[in-house]
């Protein structure tokens, strides 16, 4: 009798088992169709909503001409540096004699709504257009990003040669993709032409789902074609360069990446100051490190403007 009763309980639990693993399954392959479904729908020909426009705000001391900082947020969206949270570093800057120029290039009022093709040209537009002002030395033009800005900031300089410095905090090297649902369009764009980006793989995408970000892009990097054809040509930078990337980085490997982007620099004979300030920490921590950038600027970015 009790043989036959732990037999029962062991038929029990192996069909409780079979049930279960059905269920995985089932969900595994509803999650792959969904996926599929996104990926299919999404257009990738037509360009978002609102391309090429961005918000931005000037905030600028009256009396002579000042250097301009263009401050550039990450994947948060918004207008970061027009906000509270920036105001100390912001009114820093305006202390140290510059001018500020808060840009917004995705989810605000006026910018596409997602992080998806942003056109280059469209931000380079707001900083001509504030570079006239009378306050403004045009001249004198630095870019200070952080994360997909940072990545964003060092596009830009190596696009156009009125930028003449760069402060990159935790860059990336390379261009990735769009901040939507898909995944299957780049990140950035030039003269409304999608630049080439890493791919999303469906070998990274499981670690999406369970937040491990930096493991994603790992994963995604290991394609070492796709890194080649989109590399940020740093090289072709008009100026002096910060790299200030996080050692413990979890979101990607910014190190990793910035000692890449010094390797390019080399590699080409960059002829400006390059350096890569490693902090030991999260990708938040650089944030910390404000004075040495202030330093750098005074000391690098200043030269450019003699």
């Amino acid at each position: 009798m009790e043989q036959t009763e732990v037999s029962k309980r062991a038929n029990g639990f192996l069909r409780f088992l079979k049930w279960a693993l059905g269920v995985v399954v089932a969900l595994a392959l509803l999650l792959a169709a969904y996926l599929w479904w996104v990926v299919a729908r999404f257009d990738t020909k037509t360009l978002p909503a609102r391309h090429g426009q961005v918000d931005a705000e000037l905030f600028a001391r009256e009396g002579g001409r000042h250097p301009l900082i263009v401050g550039l947020g990450g994947g948060e969206g918004g207008n970061a540096w027009a906000t509270k949270t920036w105001k100390k570093q912001r009114e820093r800057f305006l202390d140290q004699g510059y001018a500020m120029l808060a840009v917004g290039y995705f989810g605000t009022p006026h910018s596409p709504e997602h992080l998806d093709r942003i056109s280059l040209d469209g931000v380079h537009a707001a900083i001509e257009r504030v570079a006239r002002d009378p306050r403004v030395d045009g001249r004198c033009i630095a870019v200070i990003g952080g994360s997909r800005g940072a990545e964003l900031a060092l596009l830009l300089a190596s696009h156009y040669p009125d930028i003449k410095a760069v402060v990159a905090i935790v860059p990336g090297s390379a261009v990735f993709p769009a901040l939507t649902d898909a995944m299957t369009t780049a990140g950035f764009s030039f003269h409304d032409k999608p630049l080439p980006f890493v791919p999303m793989t469906w070998s990274a995408t499981p670690y999406l789902f369970t937040r491990d970000l930096r493991a994603a892009f790992e994963t995604m990097m290991r394609d070492e074609a796709a890194m080649a054809r989109a590399a940020i040509p740093v090289e072709r930078i008009n100026g002096p360069v910060l790299f200030v990337s996080a050692a413990q980085d979890e979101m990607w490997p910014s190190k990793e990446m910035g000692d890449a982007m010094m390797r390019r620099l080399q590699a080409h004979g960059f002829r400006h100051h390059a350096e890569h300030l490693v902090v030991q920490g999260g990708h938040a921590e650089p944030l910390d490190e404000f004075p040495k950038m202030e330093a750098f600027l005074k000391t690098r970015f200043a030269e450019t403007c003699r």
